[in-house]
């Protein structure tokens, strides 16, 4: 006996408020105490200083995170104009100054350049791997990082406010592998000055929104009361984009075991093919592809 708690089988997931100061995986930790949760994982990073949606998956949930990662994301962020720093936000040291503040309609005259499909390098304190090593490991070893240039697609780019010369506020819609500290860098660059994050606020993931999220003091205080599970979602509630199909008792049971069906719409007409979320008595049993004629199992699901 070592004396350590059982862990409870818990599935679903928590949209969480992550509050500045933890890390992500600090956040899940926390959120996995307070349901005793066997098993837990989170959908989309966020920085230490960074705060806002933190999508939690707990149980049989862990298995649609892949569903996470094509996914819209939505900031709103500061950015502090004239100094640069090696991490792109508040914490890094100072790399560079400048005296350039630029005016509010030359901040709004280029944000059009940062919009669509564009290049990006992501920051050097950045968790992407180079030759098996975290990039922010590396150069917090003091080693020299190159990091390579990527696409990514920004879908919306637009100014809320200047509240001094030395700061501006901005509004962002992208898609997935976007750094927010690079577009900061960048569009200062592109202004003639160097810049960096001061504030960063995840508004939205997907179809979760910070409106709807929990934050950590008020899931905490729950403790472990009943009233906890309120803020547990069903694991099935980020596949509403997918086509559901329900299915007899044999038929989920074939499904868990591995095996392929014939897709029962193809008694009437040839179904589209795609992905497909199975249930049989109003419980998610497995995602599936579906190919026109067959429904094959990709994830089972144990709930």
């Amino acid at each position: 006996m070592n004396g350590k708690k059982a862990r409870d089988k818990v599935d679903g997931w928590v949209i969480l408020d992550k509050p500045v100061g933890p890390t992500s995986t600090q956040a899940l930790g926390r959120v996995r105490r307070v349901f005793n949760a066997a098993k837990g994982g989170h959908a989309g990073t966020l920085d230490p200083l960074a705060s806002g949606v933190l999508p939690i998956a707990l149980g049989e949930a862990t298995k649609t995170l892949a569903h996470f990662s094509d996914g819209t994301k939505e900031y709103e962020f500061a950015v502090r104009w004239g100094i640069a720093t090696a991490s792109d936000d508040a914490e890094g040291e100072v790399t560079a100054t400048s005296d350039v503040r630029p005016a509010q309609g030359s901040i709004a005259a280029a944000l059009p350049r940062f919009t669509g499909e564009i290049d990006q390098t992501p920051p050097v304190y950045s968790a992407i791997k180079i030759d098996g090593e975290r990039a922010y490991a590396l150069a917090r070893a003091g080693e020299t990082v190159a990091m390579k240039s990527r696409k990514v697609l920004i879908h919306k780019l637009e100014l809320l406010e200047t509240p001094s010369p030395d700061e501006a506020r901005l509004r962002l819609s992208c898609g997935p592998g976007t750094y927010v500290r690079s577009l900061a860098r960048d569009l200062a660059l592109a202004l003639g000055t160097v810049g960096h994050v001061t504030a960063l606020r995840r508004t939205a993931v997907g179809r979760f929104r910070v409106e709807s999220a929990i934050s950590l003091d008020k899931l905490e205080a729950f403790g472990h009361s009943p009233a906890r599970f309120g803020a547990l979602a069903p694991v099935e509630t980020v596949l509403d984009d997918i086509p559901a199909l329900a299915v007899t008792a044999e038929e989920a049971a074939a499904l868990r075991q591995g095996r392929s069906l014939r897709d029962p719409r193809a008694e009437h007409s040839p179904p589209e093919p795609g992905a497909l979320a199975v249930f049989h008595d109003g419980k998610l049993v497995a995602l599936a592809d579906g190919d026109g004629g067959f429904i094959r199992p990709a994830r089972v699901f144990n709930l």
